[in-house]
């Protein structure tokens, strides 16, 4: 058990004195002793060094304290006032503010003088008085805010409660009397206004101010009468004879102080936490093996004596109500803990108990040590709530200490097979993950494991029953869990756990990794006795099968919680989204980031790496989930790598290609950038040549074009490394990565990429430039040159570079196109590379002539070489319409082509192929269908004066006709439309005219009967009497003015100051006889007058 207190003897009454202590009253180092014979005695008692006081904290568990032997004596007797009462003095208290000592003695109460104990008063309406409960407290005054201290003295006497109140040091108006229902048997303060009153039918909470009682109830339970509303706590239930058959014996109440705002009622056996307000709390009563005689409060804990026949002081928890010691102290009848006079480090120490013959002073052991000693006792949870009852500056560290203990107990819990519970207290203590994963077998944790490894193949065949039945083995694994260990707190955890963990240590050193294989050393003394022998090996157990699978799972979701949490603090890059701050004067010494308690500390923390750190655990956290994915639930180790992650590359690669999960390995090594890697074992696997059994979909080179085409252009040389195999296995695969409709495909070097295939086949080069030309729009010459050479390099080849006939013609018509469409390549240089007497390159020396702008000698290749005249006079037709382009004007002068013909005495282009017709060079001769055809259909564009010259003068007139209808059609056009241009332009003229004179819109269109308003050089305003200024809003008067085209008015002074209206500059000034100009118009004259027309 905790050895918190330790009991010192400080007065013991000799043996030849006859006298009993009856009250005592301790306040800085005095000690008032209140004796049966009515004397006082004053004591002082002298501190112990930290040596003798050291010897002195033995284990008081059971045992007497023993003599002292040291020469000081612990108490000096100062003084003693024998005439202080002339019956015993019952109980003692002070008011310090008021510098008063209050006792109880002879059914009175009574005012002494607390330096010379003199009696001031004895207060007569306290005769008959059985107890009194005094307080202090500083209140402020509502009207001026100055505080003052409040004391205040209540007295029992029979069933009133008096009230005597001390402002400062004076005493405050009369005493108040309150009338209750029975005998007051106990007082208590439970806040500077509000009393709690025991008597035998039970207890009232009283507000001293509105002298108002309220009941305490406590809360009653279905069955009972009055069970919502409940009964008066310590009250005589109606089921029952109360205490008739103990000879009319009624236990005594009791009621103390606890924490804040926190109150114990008890009476008998049952006990009841109320608040300050007489609320019940929702507690369970505290579990007293018999009625305590006394109860009192010493921070942090609940003291209990019991009857002087026993002799014992309890200390309990009162958080957890359990028992923590046992002080053995021969006919204690009570107990005194001294009001904190300076912070609570000083409330819990040096509270009193006594006997009839001897006053012990009890010594508290200083926190950290009680805390260790819990620890050690593995009493995680009795830590953890005197942790969480502590001020943090009783405590050297209290978060790290409580984490700690935290991480001690889901240890003790994962011992116990009580895994998701253990999990969830991990994460609650923000335990650092590393000393998680170690406690599981190297199949999970890996070489940070010290626990003995099990066979996976074992664990798999368990993993597959269990993803049966998991929900019916949890369930009774769970109840079984709870079956073996009903057991106390202190055996359970006390000898299995702490023989294990700590090892003998009273410190647990809490940057150990994992305590699971330390030797299991001999239980300490102070372990609990009690033990249950079939839970001694389950804790040494090893994890295998079914209990492996669960332990996995609950490790896995404590994984991911710390991988989401490390993520708001580390990028995917591996570096710090936030960076660290620098170190600086103001920093303190041992500066911690946030996510300090991910790592475990091994060196100061000025010397850790902290990004480094937790980048290391990071990929701690994800490998070990991977493998605890693998084992557990392999269905879910896809997703996890292929998102973003800080796996180990070696250990994921091994065990996914140990189980044959070659796709997910894939994915992985994507996602981890090991593209080399994995683009050697696609190769392998699309060339079928792995030794191990392939799934389809990895076969060929379908998964090698998707993997290529994700990766961006600045891996050009890998990509076109490992883009040779497709692109000979399936060309039109292959090109999928170069042609694709995709950014990487689009940005991809192309002068790489065209050498690359190129080198492969000239086709695929071809295909590609193509596609960067017509589809990617490039405009660089060197590719159109380049694919140009590549056409006429496979045209000149001969038949052999092509299946068919029809294949070389599709080459020869694409080449063509080509040479039409861009306008990038060098035409001389290609033109002296298409061969001249080879058909297949007649029309492409055309196009590239016309390039050029030979027109003559394009349109003799088609005339004498091809003898195609339709695709002469095509290209007589492209020509005429793209050198003869409409003007691009708004006017409405030359709309229409045929007004830009060539003057009559300028050759069109029509005009050279009508002369290659009829008058041909040698040896031709003339062709008269074709030339015929050209007149009838293009005679408008033929000039008269320069086409009839090469009409021979043999040709009739009747093989002209067609000619000149075209000719005269022609003619009347073009004089038709000259005269509806004049006519519209006469329009325009008008329209214009009318909007100078009267303003837009006013000139032609008005409706009839509407009212139009002047506008233009005839527009005008009316100025009156109201009418103001827009700017100085005076009225004008005989002013000059300003006006606004929008028929704004201003003085002209105004117009530089402000504007008015929605015009700025076109309006027009009007002086008082004087005819200035205004500003943007013109000036007109008027004779003074207020208004004008």
């Amino acid at each position: 058990m905790l050895s918190a207190f330790t009991a010192r003897p400080v007065v013991e009454l000799k043996q030849r004195d006859k006298s009993k202590i009856e009250s005592i009253l301790a306040y800085g180092d005095r000690v008032l002793v209140g004796l049966n014979t009515g004397s006082l005695r004053i004591y002082r008692v002298n501190e112990l060094n930290e040596e003798a006081e050291a010897e002195q904290n033995g284990d008081q568990n059971g045992d007497a304290p023993e003599p002292r032997t040291s020469k000081s004596k612990p108490a000096d007797l100062l003084r003693e006032e024998e005439k202080f009462s002339r019956r015993p003095v019952q109980q003692l208290a002070i008011i310090k503010e008021a510098n008063i000592l209050v006792s109880l003695s002879d059914n009175h109460v009574s005012i002494h003088d607390l330096q010379t104990y003199t009696l001031q008063e004895k207060l007569e309406k306290t005769r008959g008085a059985a107890t009194f409960a005094v307080t202090s407290n500083i209140v402020k005054d509502p009207s001026t805010g100055i505080p003052s201290i409040m004391s205040r003295l209540a007295v029992a006497v029979k069933r009133k409660i008096i009230l005597w109140t001390w402002q400062d040091m004076e005493l405050s108006g009369e005493a108040a009397e309150i009338t209750l229902p029975a005998s007051v048997k106990c007082l208590i303060w439970a806040t500077g206004t509000k009393i709690v009153a025991g008597m035998d039918p039970g207890f009232v909470m009283v507000d001293v101010e509105s002298q108002n009682v309220q009941d305490i109830v406590k809360p009653g339970a279905l069955g009972e009468p009055g069970g919502q509303g409940g009964t008066r706590f310590g009250a005589v239930s109606s089921s029952g004879m109360g205490y008739m058959g103990m000879g009319s014996w009624v236990p005594k109440p009791l009621a103390t102080r606890l924490g804040e705002g926190e109150l114990l009622l008890a009476k008998d056996v049952n006990s009841l936490f109320i608040d300050a307000d007489g609320n019940p709390l929702d507690k369970r009563q505290v579990p007293w093996h018999a009625a305590p005689e006394t109860i009192a409060y010493s921070y942090p804990y609940m003291l209990t004596l019991q009857a002087p026949s026993k002799g014992g002081l309890e200390v309990r928890n009162p958080d957890t109500l359990n028992l923590l010691q046992t002080i053995s102290l021969p006919n204690a009848n009570f107990l005194h803990v001294p009001q904190p006079t300076i912070s609570l480090a000083h409330a819990g120490k040096g509270f009193l108990v006594a006997s009839d013959r001897c006053i012990w002073r009890m010594g508290a052991q200083n926190y950290e040590s009680q805390i260790d000693e819990l620890v050690l006792n593995g009493r995680y949870d009795e830590a953890l709530s005197l942790l969480n009852m502590l001020e943090d500056t009783l405590l050297h560290d209290k978060e790290g200490r409580t984490r700690e203990i935290k991480m001690l107990k889901a240890q003790s819990l994962f011992d116990l097979r009580k895994w998701s519970e253990a999990m969830d207290l991990f994460s609650e203590a923000k335990a650092p993950p590393a000393r998680v994963i170690a406690l599981y077998p190297k199949s999970v944790a890996g070489n940070l494991s010290t626990v003995e490894d099990v066979k996976v193949q074992e664990t798999v065949k368990a993993t597959e029953s269990v993803a049966d039945e998991v929900e019916v083995s949890g369930e009774k694994n769970t109840a079984d869990d709870k079956e073996k260990t009903t057991v106390t707190a202190a055996s359970t955890v006390g000898r299995s756990m702490m023989g294990r963990f700590v090892g003998g240590h009273k410190k647990v050193d809490s940057d150990v990794v994992s305590t699971t294989s330390q030797p299991k050393d001999p239980v300490p003394d102070t372990a609990p006795s009690r033990k249950n022998t079939q839970e001694m090996p389950q804790s040494d157990k090893q994890l295998e099968g079914k209990e492996l699978v669960y332990a996995i799972r609950a490790l896995t979701s404590f994984l991911a919680q710390c991988r989401v949490q490390i993520k708001r603090y580390l990028d995917t890059d591996g570096k710090l989204r936030e960076p660290l701050p620098t170190p600086s004067e103001s920093q303190p010494e041992e500066y911690k980031p946030p996510f300090h308690y991910f790592i475990q500390q091994s060196s100061p923390p000025e010397q850790i790496d902290w990004a480094a750190k937790l980048l290391d655990v990071a990929q701690l956290v994800d490998t070990t989930l991977f493998r605890a994915y693998m084992i557990a639930t392999p269905g879910l180790a896809g997703p996890l790598f292929r998102l973003p992650n800080f796996c180990e590359p070696d250990v994921v690669n091994d065990k996914l290609y140990e189980t044959g999960r070659y796709a997910d390995l894939i994915d992985f090594l994507h996602g981890k950038k090991l593209h080399r890697h994995a683009l050697e074992l696609l190769e392998k696997f699309g060339k079928n040549e792995a030794d191990e059994e392939v799934s389809p979909a990895l076969q060929g080179p379908q998964r090698t074009v998707g993997y290529l085409q994700q990766l961006p252009p600045e891996m050009i040389d890998l990509i076109l490394e490992f883009a040779e195999w497709p692109l000979r296995t399936d060309p039109a695969l292959g090109m999928d990565i170069f042609l694709a409709d995709t950014e990487n495909a689009e940005t991809l070097p192309r002068q790489p990429v065209l050498d690359f295939l190129q080198h492969i086949d000239s086709k695929l080069a071809v295909r590609y430039l193509e596609h960067v030309i017509e589809e990617l729009n490039e405009l660089a010459p060197d590719f159109h040159q380049r694919l140009v050479d590549l056409f006429l390099e496979r045209l000149k080849a001969g038949g052999e570079q092509f299946a068919s006939e029809e294949e070389k013609t599709q080459w020869r018509d694409r080449l063509q196109t080509f040479l039409r469409t861009s306008s990038q390549y060098n035409r001389y240089r290609v033109f002296k590379e298409l061969p001249a007497d080879d058909p297949d390159f007649y029309e492409s020396r055309a196009i590239v002539l016309s390039k050029m702008g030979s027109h003559k000698q394009a349109l003799q290749i088609y005339v004498f070489q091809l003898k195609d005249y339709q695709k002469a006079e095509e290209y007589c037709n492209q020509t005429y319409l793209t050198t003869t382009q409409p003007p691009s004007s708004p006017t409405l002068s030359n709309p229409h082509p045929s007004l830009n013909s060539p003057s009559p005495t300028e050759p069109s282009i029509y005009h050279l192929l009508l002369s290659l017709y009829l008058s041909p060079p040698p040896p031709h001769p003339p062709n008269w269908p074709p030339a015929l055809a050209l007149l009838s259909r293009h005679g408008a564009r033929l000039p008269a004066a320069t086409t009839l010259d090469l009409v021979p003068p043999s040709l009739p007139v009747r093989a002209l006709e067609s000619y000149f209808r075209g000719r005269m059609r022609a003619a009347n056009s073009k004089l038709n439309e000259e005269r509806m241009v004049a006519r519209l332009r006469g329009v325009e003229k008008v329209g214009v005219e009318a909007a100078v004179l009267l303003g837009v819109g006013a000139g032609i269109g008005g409706g009839v009967g509407m009212k139009r308003v002047p506008g233009g050089l005839n527009r005008r305003v009316v100025v009156g009497e109201e009418r103001h200024c827009a700017v100085c809003h005076k009225r004008f008067g005989g002013s000059a003015i300003r006006v606004y085209p929008d028929g704004g008015v201003v003085h002209s002074g105004c117009l530089r100051g402000g504007t008015a209206g929605g015009g700025g500059g076109g309006g027009f000034g009007v002086g008082a006889g004087t005819g200035r100009k205004g500003v943007g118009g013109a000036a007109m004259g008027m004779g003074s007058g207020s208004g004008w027309r």
